[in-house]
This record gives C-alpha cells, structure tokens and sequence, in this order.
C-alpha cells in the first residue's frame, strides 16, 4: 500500500514536472517570437518612413509620374496598416512592387542618381532591406521551433492546456520581389 502511494505521487510529480518545463519553453519561446516581430516591425517602420523621403527625392526629377508616386503611397499606407504576419507579407509583397517601380523611374534620370542625398536614400533602404531580412529569419526560426515544440510528444499533451492551441504564422514575403528592391533596378529602352 505505502508502496503504490509512493509511486502514485512520484508519477504525479513527474507528469508535474513535464507540464512545468513544457508550459516554461513554451512561454519562452513564444515571447521569443513576440519580440521578434516587434524587431520586424520596428525595421519596417524604418523603411516606410525613408520612402517619402525617397518619393520626393524622385518627384524633383519626374514630377510627370504622378501614378508611380500615388502607388507607392497607397502601398506604403496599407503597408502601415497591416496587421499580423500574413497580412503584413501580402501588404509587403505588393509595396515591394511598387518600390520596383520607384527605383525604375529614377533609373531614367542620371543626374538624380548621382545626387549624393538619393544614394544616401538608397543606401539606407538597403541596409535596412538587409535587417529585415535577419530579423524576419531570427522570426522565422523561433516560428519554426515554438510550432515544432507546441506539435510534439509530450508537449503536445500540455500544449493545449496552456493555452497554446495554434501554431505562429510564420513571415513569408515573395523572395524575387526582396532581392529586386534591395538591388539596383535595370532598365533599358
């Protein structure tokens, strides 16, 4: 009789301590992730405000682009806007293109990619084109371990009973449309 009361309590102090260090790296893990996306957000916010900087720089070249301008302005405001990881990608992807276009019309005008405040602007967009990407990476991967952490044995078991019920969104942006604006744009006619 002592002898099963014993083991009762050992096995209840195990599944005890299973549910603690699981509950534990699942926490940290999500909060990991948390701040993560703020580090994304926050490169993002840097980006959205060199752009109309960049527009206007652009605009004392080619003031008859009107169009462009206004596209990138509607992107850069529903960009602002977004919300969560999928909403932001696709908010993402679609100013990305329309930056492209940015970087095609000033592509027209020599004397204004000679200008020194246009290549400090260009070079401030790649650098922080650059962050984002290591930012969204590092999120991305804590992404992939809190998911692979909330979906497996024993987990799995406590995963539920926490709280933690769905697996993080990871940060997908279209890959092409990254490299293009953080490279020189090509254009000829």
């Amino acid at each position: 009789m002592v002898v099963t009361i014993v083991v009762i309590v050992v096995i209840v102090l195990l599944l005890g301590l299973m549910f603690f260090l699981a509950y534990n790296s699942l926490v940290r893990l999500n909060q990991q992730a948390d701040e993560a996306w703020s580090d994304i957000t926050v490169q993002l916010k840097r980006r959205y405000d060199l752009i109309p900087n960049l527009v206007n720089s652009v605009k004392g070249y080619a003031a008859h682009e009107k169009t462009v301008f206004e596209d990138v302005t509607a992107a850069r405001s529903k960009a602002l806007s977004a919300t969560g990881p999928a909403q932001t990608a696709q908010a993402e992807n679609q100013f990305q293109s329309t930056l492209k276009s940015l970087f095609a019309v000033a592509e027209n005008y020599p004397d204004l990619k000679a200008t020194q405040n246009f290549q400090e602007l260009q070079n401030e967009l790649v650098d922080t084109e650059d962050k984002i990407q290591a930012s969204r990476r590092f999120y991305n991967g804590v992404v992939r371990d809190f998911n692979t952490k909330r979906r497996t044995y024993p987990t799995k078991f406590f995963a539920n009973m926490a709280g933690y019920k769905q697996d993080k969104e990871f940060f997908e942006l279209d890959e092409e449309q990254t490299t293009q604006v953080a490279q020189p744009v090509d254009v000829k006619f």
